[in-house]
């Protein structure tokens, strides 16, 4: 059974600092595409980050230079470290992954999606 379990969610103040962190199991996915996705309430679901097998990095330009994404392989876990938080970062927070080195951006693309954690941001 294929499973993705995001963690680290929580409230923070408006430039402060949380490390999210997706644990997978049940597949090997040392050569998928890992990515962040969040939403907000009454928004659709966007592309926040994503890392492949050889841990190249795209970003959406909102996060760029803000977040950073990692994976570690041995361990099949990913992480999102968000710095300089702002409100509009609030949102529920998915670790996803798809079947291909190629980062791709939409939704559709990836198979396997976690629960999702909740970051609160406050101003």
């Amino acid at each position: 059974q294929v499973q993705l379990v995001e963690a680290g969610g929580g409230l923070v103040q408006a430039g402060g600092s949380l490390r999210l962190s997706c644990a997978a199991s049940g597949r090997t996915f040392s050569s998928d595409t890992m990515a962040w996705f969040r939403q907000a309430p009454g928004k659709e679901r966007e592309f926040v980050a994503a890392i492949n097998w050889s841990s190249s990095t795209y970003y959406a330009d909102s996060v760029k230079g803000r977040f950073t994404i990692s994976r570690d392989n041995a361990k099949n876990t990913v992480a999102l470290q968000m710095n300089s938080l702002k409100p509009e970062d609030t949102a529920k927070y998915y670790c996803a992954s798809r079947r291909s080195e190629v980062i791709i951006t939409a939704t559709t693309h990836y198979e396997y999606w976690g629960q999702g954690t909740q970051v609160t941001v406050s101003a």
